[in-house]
């Protein structure tokens, strides 16, 4: 049975083959097992239900006042720009407003503590009465809960310039956070979070304390005993419970109960020793002038793109100045749009460099206070690298990444692959040849103690990081090396070794033979068409822009013939409109650019990797900030996925965009895609992508963080839970439960203590 089903996606495949992979054979002995009547436990015969109609339409009915959040954002920026121009010889065309308006509107919408605010106020009121526990999926609960986190994104309540008091936000929404608590991560809208004095929160863990389980939403407390650690990407299962001075490495996915003084690692997490901490034993004095300066710093690195921002709208406004009427700004705003967004890139891109290099100086290895120098260094760093790699997108992925990483410090070789790395350039080198692929953390910062680790990583000569792949401080990738997709690199490791996993595995691979004028070593021809195609990029960024300068412009006409209340009340369907087109200009884009996708294989330096580099590149540009982000969960965000390509049900939940060839993807009726998943059609080892479908049949499951690899397919009702990876062409059995990086049988899924968090 097992065979059959590989066989209708790889023709190829053989009976001997499920027995040389040890999850193929597991998958093969469950299926036997059940066809022989003695399966271990009885089969599930539950049905998934689909999302409920009536869900999906208030979900629908909800986008106009959800975007109005947003859309009063757009609206103060722009009759900021348009007051303090107004009385200036020239712009007597562009309307103005109160001075107190627009102070009121900015403290309230722009400012963190404005926007941490709506949040919090929205979900005090929305999950007034939720308690802990399993509830159905699209009913009320889950409703709720859904608007209480669309909320907190449309009003922007966890942003750069909040970093620094996001700990004030997670005590508004109720949890309880003890003294002298280091939290780098985003905290649940349910409050249910409970963290003892000292703890550490790396950058990057999921704290929701919820997920999607088939049509089953479970929600569930959080608690963190006192000077523990939690690493960096790591995902806290409903009821986790963190004993005191326990560690939990990073890239871990804990469930249940951590004991108190014990190291866990891995998706699952399990001990693996007891912990030993690598920071001083005296924890360093906190003072509130150092508090300040993270604040002050935060405020500063947000900044940045306003400024880039005000560099672009100069050129405009020399260019609209002297317009007699609103419709003559219109037109010369629009003729001055490339020259605008050339000039706000750049200067942000210069802004990004000389903030990084300045945050660089004097910045050493070693363990230091948190409240620091060197930790605010490290810190701010990070903060201003993650929003580089969103809005410099097309500078990442490309011939010029390496340049670009370079000017920021970083040593990087000939040849090297670099794609949307976040990193510390100054402790950070990349050899010849080696290829980082998405969504990669190198050289991060690790916390303990009060305490802040920076530690210098390398990555060797052809050595291979996949996506969502990890190489910490301190930690070195040898040359010809793997690290394969969502795994950490090992503490030590051979030369032309392969590594699988949390905690990594030895793997075993072959290398594949390729045309090296195709992959490492390509000719002048193939490198001047592949600069070409890359320059295309600056499209997308253009169409961005021209969006955005549509919706202020229709927003300052909006209050020119309605007043604010007006402006204010039309803000969510101008949006709604921009993210219309935001969409359709993607797919357009996409169909363009590539067409049909079909399993393949294609050579690093071939037209279609670098055309579908393009068509990604309006994904993440105009499709993401303007439409995917804020569609996640709803029906909307399933019809703009099937405009793509892709095959998804009825009543599906789907809460991702990242389908990257959306035409080899099949969500059956009713299934569910968590947040963070990558359904992950392509894998780009030894510099060749290939290309192949996923399916996930009705009522199947993909967990939190997870990703599915080519050829792989989920069963009906069947489900993998969070921070998992389903390997390439593995077949998770109908009715079944799959767990970790690389999954394995999940028996019985234990929640340790599913109540909330109590005195």
């Amino acid at each position: 049975q097992l065979v059959t089903r590989i066989r209708a996606r790889s023709p190829e495949f053989t009976v001997a083959d499920v027995y040389a992979y040890p999850r193929l054979g597991a998958m093969a002995a469950e299926l036997g097992a059940r066809s022989r009547g003695s399966e271990p436990e009885a089969v599930s015969t539950h049905v998934v239900a689909r999302t409920p109609r009536d869900t999906q339409w208030i979900q629908v009915l909800l986008t106009v006042p959800l975007l109005m959040l947003g859309g009063m954002r757009w609206l103060l920026l722009a009759l900021t720009v348009s007051t303090l121009l107004a009385p200036l010889p020239g712009f007597a065309a562009l309307p103005s407003a109160d001075g107190w308006l627009l102070v009121a509107g900015l403290a309230l919408f722009a400012t963190p503590f404005g926007r941490m605010a709506i949040a919090v106020v929205a979900a005090r009121l929305l999950l007034r009465g939720v308690e802990a526990g399993d509830h159905p999926r699209g009913g009320s609960v889950h409703l709720r809960l859904w608007l209480a986190e669309q909320i907190a994104q449309q009003s922007g309540a966890v942003s750069l310039a909040g970093a620094p008091w996001v700990t004030l936000y997670a005590r508004a929404l109720g949890a309880r956070i003890g003294d002298d608590v280091d939290l780098h991560s985003v905290p649940p809208v349910t409050g249910m979070l409970r963290v003892g004095k000292g703890a550490a929160i790396e950058p990057e863990v999921d704290l929701s304390g919820y997920w999607i389980d088939g049509d089953v939403v479970r929600i569930g407390a959080i608690r963190i005993g006192a000077r523990s650690t939690i690493g960096a990407r790591s995902t806290l299962a409903p009821g986790t419970r963190i004993g005191k001075d326990a560690v939990v490495m990073p890239g871990s996915a804990v469930f249940g109960r951590v004991r108190a003084g014990e190291r866990w690692a891995g998706s699952p997490a399990r001990r693996i020793g007891a912990a030993k901490p690598w920071w001083p034993a005296a924890r360093p004095a906190r003072t509130t002038g150092w508090s300040w300066a993270y604040g002050l710093a935060a405020i500063g690195l947000s900044l940045l793109p306003i400024a880039a921002l005000a560099a672009g709208l100069a050129v405009v406004a020399g260019a609209v100045a002297g317009s007699a009427t609103l419709a003559d700004v219109v037109r010369a705003a629009f003729g001055a749009l490339v020259p605008a967004t050339l000039v706000a890139a750049l200067a942000l891109a210069v802004l990004v460099v000389a903030t990084v290099r300045v945050l660089s100086i004097g910045m050493t290895e070693g363990d230091v206070p948190v409240h620091s120098a060197n930790g605010l260094r490290v810190w701010a760093i990070e903060r201003v690298l993650d929003l580089s790699r969103t809005m410099l997108f097309p500078l990442y992925a490309s011939l010029i990444t390496p340049a670009w990483l370079r000017l920021l410090g970083a040593r990087v070789g000939r040849g090297a692959e670099i794609s949307t790395v976040l990193l510390v350039p100054k402790m950070t080198t990349v050899h010849s040849g080696a290829f980082l692929a998405d969504d990669t953390l190198v050289a991060s910062y690790e916390l303990g103690g009060g305490w802040v680790r920076i530690a210098h990583a390398e990555i060797g000569e052809r050595a291979f990081l996949g996506n969502s792949g990890m190489a910490g401080a301190g930690l070195r990738i040898p040359n010809d090396s793997l690290v394969a997709v969502l795994s950490a690199a090992p503490r030590s490791s051979k030369k032309g070794s392969s590594w699988l996993g949390s905690p990594p595995v030895r793997l075993r691979r072959t290398p594949v033979e390729v045309d090296a004028a195709r992959t490492f070593d390509p000719p002048l021809r193939l490198r001047l068409a592949r600069a070409a195609w890359e320059l295309c990029r600056i499209v997308p960024v253009v169409v961005t822009a021209a969006i955005g300068l549509a919706v202020q412009l229709a927003l300052l006409a909006a209050f020119d013939a309605w007043g604010a209340i007006g402006a204010a009340l039309s803000s969510g369907l101008v949006l709604l409109a921009a993210g219309a087109v935001a969409a359709a200009v993607s797919t357009l884009a996409k169909w363009a650019l590539v067409q049909r996708i079909r399993p393949a294989e294609h050579p690093l330096w071939s037209s279609f990797v670098w055309r579908s580099e393009v068509a990604d590149t309006f994904t993440e540009m105009v499709a993401a900030p303007w439409f995917a982000q804020s569609a996640a969960g709803s029906p909307a965000l399933v019809w703009w996925l099937r405009s793509l390509g892709a095959r998804i049900g009825h009543g599906a939940w789907i809460e991702t965009y990242w389908l990257p060839e959306a035409d080899l993807v099949t969500l059956g009726d009713a299934s569910a895609v968590n947040r963070g998943c990558v359904v992950q059609t392509h894998l780009f080892h030894d510099r060749m992508m290939s290309i192949d479908g996923v399916t996930l049949e009705r009522g199947a499951t993909l967990g939190p963080h997870s990703v599915i690899l080519p050829a792989a397919a989920i069963g009906e009702h069947a489900t993998v839970g969070p921070a998992s990876l389903v390997m390439r062409g593995e077949l998770v059995p109908d009715r079944s439960r799959w767990s970790g990086n690389p999954i394995g049988p999940w028996r019985e899924v234990v929640f340790a203590d599913y109540h909330a968090v109590t005195a």
